[in-house]
């Protein structure tokens, strides 16, 4: 077996509560202190998991956290079972075997993330990697080696927007998508950006890209075309539709701690060099998706 992984975290942007619930998939959390956390549904999913089979123990241990808060920083130890709060991030480095950059405000991510990729930890970047291709680019020739940098939406590992999903036989090949989903385009498009493209792989390239109201409409090369819009404020839930050539399929959304648990055992696994880690390509067209949208 693998080395048990000494994991740093590094929050907190405003809205995410992936260090409450990436910590706590790894260590295990207390259940009075995760009472407390203002993202009400990580621990209502939290406490369907039975501790400690369904979680990652076995492979990591979050052992320093920083935020930019440091009553926030002791909140989240607390919650999700941390034993060192720092003072400063860089104070981690040399204590941890890889990082969980749990932030989703991607402007900032070269300024948390690149004193630990040049000195050589592997980092795992939230969502989104970058709203532009410079920024990503920044950030990939700031690493040491060729796979230091691991960053999905966790959602391309949910169970419900997998292949084995989309029942062949009642919608025939795929012929076209839309994919929608809450809250803001910069943050949260990449939730059914990702998950699509594993859905419609082998698809050829972008053949065109057309911004629309808080959203884009893509074609590939293939024919095949996707609509990707956001909701903003409005209630609604993370759905992809797949309209075949004889009908159609929706997929919702459902199981957050799957699809969480799923995302941080791959970076595991790629850390521990016993998984591929996941296509750059597919990361690039991601950015380029974003960007071309928001820039509209």
């Amino acid at each position: 077996m693998a080395q048990k992984l000494k994991l740093g975290l590094i929050g907190m942007s405003h809205g995410n509560g992936h260090p409450y619930s990436w910590a706590a998939i790894f260590n295990g959390y207390d259940k009075g202190k995760m009472e407390l956390c203002p993202f009400k549904s990580i621990p209502e999913y939290l406490k369907k998991e039975t501790y400690p089979d369904n979680f990652l123990t076995e492979y990591g241990k979050v052992t320093h956290i920083w935020t930019q808060d440091p009553i926030i920083s002791k909140q989240i130890a607390e919650a999700s079972n941390i034993p060192k709060t720092c003072d400063h991030f860089e104070e981690m480095i040399g204590y941890i075997d890889a990082l969980l950059l749990a932030r989703d405000d991607a402007e900032n991510h070269f300024i948390y993330a690149h004193k630990f990729l040049s000195e050589g930890i592997p980092v795992y970047i939230d969502k989104p990697f970058a709203l532009n291709a410079a920024s990503a680019n920044k950030l990939w020739n700031t690493t040491t080696f060729e796979d230091q940098i691991f960053t999905c939406s966790a959602l391309q590992f949910a169970k419900e927007f997998q292949k084995d999903q989309i029942k062949d036989e009642v919608i025939g090949d795929i012929k076209m998508v839309w994919a929608s989903t809450p809250k803001s385009w910069d943050k949260y498009a990449v939730h059914i950006i990702e998950p699509v493209l594993n859905l419609i792989e082998g698809t050829g390239k972008i053949k065109y890209i057309t911004p629309i109201k808080l959203g884009a409409c893509v074609e590939w090369t293939s024919g095949i075309s996707c609509v990707f819009q956001t909701t903003e404020d409005l209630i609604s839930p993370i759905w992809i539709r797949v309209q075949g050539e004889r009908g159609f399929q929706d997929l919702y959304f459902e199981d957050s701690f799957y699809a969480f648990k799923h995302a941080l055992k791959r970076f595991v696994d790629v850390v521990n060099k016993q998984k591929p880690n996941l296509s750059k390509s597919k990361t690039i067209e991601t950015v380029k998706i974003i960007e071309q949208a928001r820039n509209a």
